[in-house]
């Protein structure tokens, strides 16, 4: 017989300020919202919202997902974050823009893309 897992509530209430963390990749983007300490407390990607395929890594798409996620963060009681992007999306701008108009505070911006220091092969460039 399958083991029955609990399931940790959803807290009515967190602290005022957390962090964004926008990975916007070439397939896709997703925004985690957390708490200082790293705890979740909202996510979203263009792929929870419906978008498939190519259209996952438009602009349009981040902005759609990071308001997704602003909105369920704000009416958890959060207003103000600081913001990390990692990658090379295209969805960068509008995922933090979003961030900003659905109510929340962003306080900075940080970009932590990881850069190697001629590191792996880059994939070979396509030929259309």
């Amino acid at each position: 017989m399958a083991k029955i897992t609990k399931r940790t509530k959803k807290r009515s209430h967190v602290d005022a300020s957390g962090v964004a963390h926008i990975k916007a990749t070439f397939n896709n983007v997703m925004v985690t919202i957390t708490d200082i300490y790293g705890n979740t407390i909202s996510w979203s990607s263009a792929g929870k919202n419906g978008f498939k395929g190519s259209r996952k890594n438009t602009p349009f798409a981040a902005q759609v997902s990071a308001q997704a996620a602003a909105k369920e963060a704000y009416d958890l009681g959060l207003r103000r974050v600081e913001v990390f992007v990692k990658g090379p999306g295209s969805g960068r701008e509008a995922a933090i823009r979003s961030l900003n108009t659905a109510g929340l505070v962003v306080s900075s911006i940080k970009d932590i893309t990881p850069i190697p220091h001629n590191g792996c092969r880059p994939p070979k460039k396509r030929r259309v």
